[in-house]
């Protein structure tokens, strides 16, 4: 078999593609893409590893110079991650240069973990490239992970994030409450994607009276996905007992006079500078989670 015509007559067959059909020229790309990934290895085991240094060189000259060694190596690569995949990541709307972000990961959890969010939450590329810098998939709950591989049905908390990253202009580490709610109202999308899918903003110090005194919420949430309110409270301390309290009062407000008949009931999250597994070890509403926070 002439490996390097199969692989050339690939390649020139989806630029060609491209070029009248470019409506579809992702999807093209990616089956091309592993298309010759696959004749790269069998190539490889015949010729030898020096096959793609070999079959780069002609092809920049004969077809196109992007063909170059690196990313030859890409599609080879490319091919031997998702080969024994039982989905097939042909189908998907994602692009090329999607891929080419995660293919430096190593655990198959983790790539199709990011792949799954980048196509339905259709992130950039640099969006992306952002999310596995920040080593989002690292801050889920080890349960979350396992209902991600069995593919169990994932509740609210699941995809919130520990630590939450926030970023910090003020570069000290010592803040007030105040600070940490402004630096969060600065970048409200980037803490929202923090929390998982499908958070809204309403306000913050949102306003209640409860007896003759007058509350206010940190940020007050709503989840689209899960169709409920989200408390949410910020302390820049160790968890205190007080703080499950408190945002319990705040919730069962919520309950009792916003929420609708048609809602799920209210969960909070109290994001603090330090948790207390034993606080949260004796927390009997199960719809009061704790989070750490971490300045960026």
């Amino acid at each position: 078999m002439n490996y390097y015509n199969e692989i050339k007559q690939e390649l020139i067959n989806n630029e060609t593609y491209k070029k009248v059909k470019d409506y579809s020229k992702n999807r093209n790309d990616l089956k091309t893409y592993y298309n010759v990934g696959k004749l790269l290895s069998d190539a490889g085991k015949h010729y030898g590893e020096g096959i793609i240094e070999k079959y780069s060189k002609k092809l920049e000259i004969e077809v196109n110079k992007k063909y170059n060694k690196r990313t030859l190596f890409r599609m080879r690569q490319f091919y031997l991650m998702f080969k024994d995949e039982k989905v097939s990541p042909l189908a998907t709307q994602l692009s090329w240069s999607h891929y080419i972000e995660v293919l430096s990961l190593k655990d198959m959890n983790k790539i199709n973990y990011y792949i799954k969010i980048a196509e339905e939450q259709i992130l950039s590329k640099r969006e992306l490239r952002k999310r596995i810098k920040n080593n989002e998939y690292e801050r889920l709950d080890e349960k979350t992970k396992e209902k991600l591989i069995t593919k169990e049905e994932n509740k609210v908390e699941d995809f919130i994030k520990n630590p939450i990253l926030i970023r910090n202009k003020y570069n000290r580490e010592n803040i007030s409450e105040k600070m940490l709610q402004q630096l969060i109202l600065e970048d409200i999308p980037s803490f929202l994607d923090e929390l998982g899918s499908g958070f809204t903003f309403i306000r913050n110090e949102f306003k209640m009276k409860i007896g003759n005194r007058y509350n206010y919420i940190d940020l007050l949430l709503f989840n689209y996905v899960y169709n409920c309110f989200v408390v949410v409270e910020l302390k820049v301390t160790e968890l205190k007992k007080e703080h499950i309290g408190q945002i319990e009062t705040y919730m069962n407000y919520i309950d009792k006079n916003i929420k609708q008949l048609n809602q799920n009931s209210t969960i909070g999250i109290i994001i603090c500078r330090k948790d207390n597994v034993f606080i949260m070890r004796y927390v009997t509403n199960e719809n009061i989670f704790e989070r750490n926070y971490e300045l960026t």
